[in-house]
């Protein structure tokens, strides 16, 4: 039941093992190796029942306490990196036979080795950029692939860096939209849940412009205008 950051505890001696054992509850549990990251990543793609496999553009993405704060599309890797992070992705669909949105989480290490993280077999919080900035967003994807039709094109249409918004923003008074909206390049996507909770996903913004550090300055600050009274 790890996820999002909950359920996790770190262990920095073997001692400590036992103890966090019993203060999960003694639940069954996943011990793993602690990895020197320079990056997150991840890689999306569709595949269809005839074997049709179209992959999206290599994403960036950025976590807070466990739980993705910002995704960066095109990642600002070397292109050699993002064609063994693809070329993964694509093996593991094909060698698992699968059909569906799939987005596949990689770890990029200080050595450049790359590892993968977690397999999630569905539309992903890392894909969410794709509604504003991809010819086929991962939802229509989905679509396409239930319906047994070939995948529609994963082309990237623009740079584009996507920052959460979680529950945490309405704390106080409720988020200022009307400031975020103000940015013409800015596409807000909010879902509809009632209770807004610290750490809970409320909703995204994308930001979508030619020069991604200038899309990911944006969106940050943004985000920080929210809750300026």
């Amino acid at each position: 039941m790890g996820y999002d950051g909950k359920g996790q505890q770190v262990i920095d001696e073997p001692g400590q093992a036992c103890d966090v054992f019993e203060a999960l509850g003694g639940v069954p549990c996943v011990l793993e190796e602690r990895v020197e990251l320079q990056l997150e990543l991840s890689v999306l793609l569709a595949r269809s029942a005839g074997g049709e496999v179209a992959v999206y553009p290599v994403a960036e993405n950025v976590h807070v306490d466990g739980i993705l704060d910002t995704t960066i599309v095109p990642a600002r890797i070397d292109p050699e990196v993002a064609g063994r992070a693809e070329a993964m992705a694509r093996t593991l669909a094909e060698r698992l036979d699968y059909r569906g949105m799939l987005a596949v989480e990689l770890f990029l290490t200080r050595g450049g080795e790359l590892l993968v993280n977690e397999l999630a077999p569905r539309p992903h919080n890392s894909g969410h950029y794709t509604l504003d900035a991809c010819v086929t967003d991962q939802f229509e994807q989905q679509v396409r692939m239930l319906c047994g039709l070939t995948p529609g094109s994963p082309r990237l249409l623009s740079p584009v860096v996507m920052v959460n918004l979680l529950g945490d923003l309405w704390t106080r008074e409720p988020p200022r939209w009307g400031e975020l909206l103000r940015c013409p390049e800015a596409k807000l996507h909010l879902y509809g849940k009632r209770a807004p909770r610290p750490g809970r996903k409320m909703g995204h913004v994308n930001v979508v412009m030619t020069d991604i550090e200038a899309a990911f300055q944006t969106a940050h600050a943004l985000r920080d205008g929210l809750n300026a009274h």
